[in-house]
This record gives structure tokens, C-alpha cells and sequence, in this order.
């Protein structure tokens, strides 16, 4: 069957080093092989993956399309194989997709842990947005996800912890002297968030609709740190999930942190896998991760 494994191999590899010569010294194949296999594969499909010049190769719109797809399968076969040879959880490989604004701060002692526990099994941590988390999820290039299970209504949810929402402001705000923020202090403000490929944007918006306060996407962060650096200049009010304040936001000099006290001002975080038997793979990690959740003082979700 053509492709073979091995053509998508060196396809990928060209790709990857944007150069023949290069990648057949990786392989460690002749050049001329290396052309050979690529030109049998371009024939055969009818289409050209690579257009060649004296400055280089450039992969084309088919090639790039090509080489998603084969990375894929290779991962895949990998998988297969390691699985095979392994009797480890996750064949001895657990790959993780986690949001930005958990993983830096829930996953260190929960690594900790699991390498105490599972010495073997290794884990290959990917920070995604929400959708591409999602992606990931469903294509098979994650075995499990740390995310809002409302965006992956497909998967096995194991409840970890309910995050609750804080604000942040300029040292100047009106609201900065304040020990909590409600509903009514967001009347007519203008709230801060991520772009609308996040989960948090969304509650962001709910927030808004029910407090009479203001989102436009002028104003949206790229990250949790971009809202902070917006917030302390007067723009509006960032809404920030409770692990990233207090581990982080609460020690910064420009702006004031607080808790947001009003309905729905929180967010559920799950583990997330695609099948029974990843489910079941997944148990110790959830017990773990739960414990390094209630550690940070968050309220754990057991069903």
C-alpha cells in the first residue's frame, strides 16, 4: 500500500528541515533515495508535496495537507507499537493536552506524584486553547485533556474541581480597595478576557450579560498575563480563574486582585478522554490530580 509508512516518514522529515540533503542525513538514507521515494509518492498521487529550488524546498498546500494527516498515522502506529510492548497505562506514554491557565500551576506536584507512583510512564504535556484541545482530543493526538467539559461533549468526563473567578484592576480603580467584587460593581465596566477560542471567554460574556458590564472583542488577551498587563492600565477589568490569582496574579505590583462573588462566576475543570479503556487508564491520574487540586484549596468534584 503506498504511501508507506516509511515515505511519509521521509516526507514529514523534509518538511520538518526544509531541506533534502538534511533530511537524508537524519535518515540516514542516500539523497537520491531520499528523491526517488518523494517523486514514487508524488506520481502515484498525482500531486506535488514539495517545490523545489536553489534556495531550498517549500511544501505546498497539498503537502502541508499531506503531512497533517501523516504525522497522524506515524503517531498513531507509534502508539500502537509502544502499547503493544508496554503493559504501562497509556502504553507507557500518556499524552496531555491542558488549558494554559491550569497547567502551570495544578501540574507540577501532580507530576510530581505520578512519577513517584508510575516511574515509567512518561508524559508529553501540550498547553492548548479550548479548541484545539478539543481537536486533539477527537483526531487522537491527545489521550486525555485537562479542560471545561462543556467544549467536549463527545468524551468521558471525570470531574476534578469547580475554579471560581477573580477580578483584576489598576491600583487606581474604584474598585481596588475592595475585598470582593459583585454583579453590581461591574454595571457599566468594561471587562476583560481571552479571545473566544477559550472556555473562560465565554463564561466572560455570561458574566457580562447578567452584571450590565461590557465585553468587545478590542479587548481581548492572548493570554492570562496579556489581561493583567491590560488591566493595569486602566482598560477595564480582568477576569482572571482562581488558580492563576492567587498563584500568581496576587504578587504582581501594578494591579489589585480579588474574588468575584455573583452566580455562575466559576468554572468546572475535568479530565477528559475519548474511550471506556482510556477511562480506565486515567483513574490514578484523576485521584491525583484531584489531591493537587484540593491542596490548592479548591472545592473537588468527586462524581
Amino acid at each position: 500500500m503506498r504511501p508507506t509508512l516509511r515515505q511519509m516518514e521521509y516526507i514529514v522529515t523534509v518538511h520538518q528541515l526544509g531541506s533534502f540533503s538534511l533530511a537524508a542525513a537524519k535518515l540516514n538514507v542516500s539523497q537520491p533515495s531520499l528523491s526517488t521515494q518523494l517523486a514514487t509518492v508524488e506520481a502515484d498521487l498525482g500531486v506535488r508535496l514539495f517545490e523545489r529550488s536553489r534556495t531550498g524546498v517549500r511544501t505546498t498546500a497539498r503537502g502541508l495537507e499531506f503531512v497533517t494527516r501523516a504525522r497522524r498515522i506515524l503517531s498513531e502506529v507509534e502508539s500502537l507499537r509502544t502499547a503493544m510492548l508496554s503493559d504501562l497505562p497509556f502504553g507507557g506514554r500518556l499524552r496531555l493536552g491542558v488549558l494554559p491557565s491550569i497547567g502551570p500551576y495544578l501540574l507540577p506536584q501532580a507530576m510530581k506524584v505520578l512519577h513517584e507512583t508510575q516511574p515509567e510512564l512518561r508524559v508529553i504535556v501540550r498547553e492548548e486553547n479550548t479548541l484545539s484541545l478539543d481537536e486533539g482530543l477527537r483526531n487522537g493526538r491527545f489521550d486525555a485533556v485537562i479542560s471545561t467539559p462543556e467544549d467536549h461533549p463527545n468524551s468521558l468526563q471525570h470531574p476534578l474541581f469547580v475554579e471560581p473567578l477573580w477580578v483584576a484592576v489598576a491600583q487606581d480603580h474604584p474598585l481596588a480597595g475592595r475585598g470582593h467584587v459583585g454583579a453590581a460593581d461591574l454595571a457599566g465596566q468594561r471587562l476583560l478576557t481571552l479571545d473566544t477560542g477559550h472556555r473562560l471567554a465565554r463564561i466572560v460574556y455570561g458574566i457580562a450579560g447578567k452584571s450590565g458590564a461590557i465585553v468587545t472583542d478590542d479587548y481581548e488577551g492572548t493570554s492570562l498575563d496579556s489581561i493583567v498587563l491590560m488591566a493595569a492600565t486602566g482598560a477595564g477589568i480582568g477576569i482572571l480563574p482562581d488558580l492563576f490569582a492567587r498563584r500568581q496574579a496576587v504578587h504582581r505590583d501594578e494591579i489589585r486582585v480579588m474574588p468575584l462573588r455573583m452566580s455562575d462566576a466559576d468554572r468546572t475543570i475535568c479530565l477528559l478522554t475519548p474511550d471506556d479503556r482510556s477511562a480506565r487508564q486515567a483513574a490514578a491520574f484523576v485521584t491525583i490530580l484531584r489531591a493537587a487540586a484540593r491542596a490548592h484549596g479548591l472545592n473537588v468534584v468527586t462524581g
